[in-house]
């Protein structure tokens, strides 16, 4: 009897596992126990400030760096005014959506307000192309009359009165007029009031 006891006991005994059990909820209880490594900061990244006026793109800057943010005019050819919080961006530097340490530098490239931004940054400002004014038209010279008693030509054949801008049918219109006496090549002179042929019209 005792001996059949002690066999039963040496299989109970063969039937442990001595190693305990790897499975699935072993291998996540190890994980658990172990401890996780701290994932690194994000760096932020930098906005879109193009379009913006200078001084709500510079606020926004501020946010993210801790130097001051660098301003310059788009063209070379242009200075930047000294106020020129209301001039807007046309380029930026770091560009949109690169990241941005505390430390970096930020660059706006500035245009006045109402000013297209050039096709790169450091472009020559172009001329205006507006039409030029059209010269004013000069006043329409008076026409003189013609004579009509043929007293243009004088007897020697020259031209009495040439480049004469007025003319008088006789003397009393000339005197109303204060032209008289009018002497050859004087305007409104013509040989036909010319009674004496002395050179002056009018002058009796």
């Amino acid at each position: 009897m005792a001996a059949v006891v002690g066999a039963v006991l040496v299989l109970g005994s063969g039937c442990e596992d001595p190693a305990p059990k790897k499975g699935p909820a072993g291998a996540s209880s190890a994980a658990a126990a172990s401890p996780s490594p701290s994932s690194p900061p994000s760096t932020p990244a930098m906005p879109s400030l193009v379009g913006q006026k200078f001084a709500d793109a510079e606020g926004a800057a501020k946010k993210l760096v801790t130097k001051p943010v660098e301003a310059r005019s788009a063209h070379s050819n242009v200075p930047l005014a000294a106020d020129h919080a209301a001039w807007a961006v046309c380029f930026q530097t770091p560009a949109a959506g690169a990241p941005v340490e505390p430390a970096s530098t930020v660059e706006l490239s500035l245009v006045a307000a109402g000013r297209p931004c050039p096709d790169k940054a450091g472009a020559s400002l172009a001329p205006s192309k507006a039409p030029a004014a059209s010269p004013t038209p000069a006043p329409p010279k008076p026409k003189t009359s013609p004579p009509t008693d043929g007293g243009s030509t004088g007897g020697d054949g020259g031209v009495s009165g040439a480049g004469s801008s007025a003319y008088y049918k006789s003397c009393a219109e000339a005197k109303a007029a204060g032209a008289a006496p009018m002497r050859r090549g004087q305007p409104g002179y013509r040989e036909a009031l010319d009674r004496d042929k002395d050179g002056i019209a009018c002058d009796k």
